[in-house]
């Protein structure tokens, strides 16, 4: 798979680097957001 690139605002940035855990990257922060919403089933479409 091709790595995709996103645009975050500064401020957006800033506040997800205020969250980042030592030595995490905005990449694996983003992704522990999704696999979260994923297991309270908010990204599951019926039917799919």
């Amino acid at each position: 798979m091709m790595p995709r690139t996103i645009e975050l605002d500064d401020d957006l940035a800033e506040r997800i680097e205020g969250h980042l855990e030592d030595g995490e990257t905005i990449e694996e922060y983003i992704a522990e957001l999704v696999a979260i919403y994923e297991q309270e089933g908010r990204f599951l479409q019926e039917g799919a």
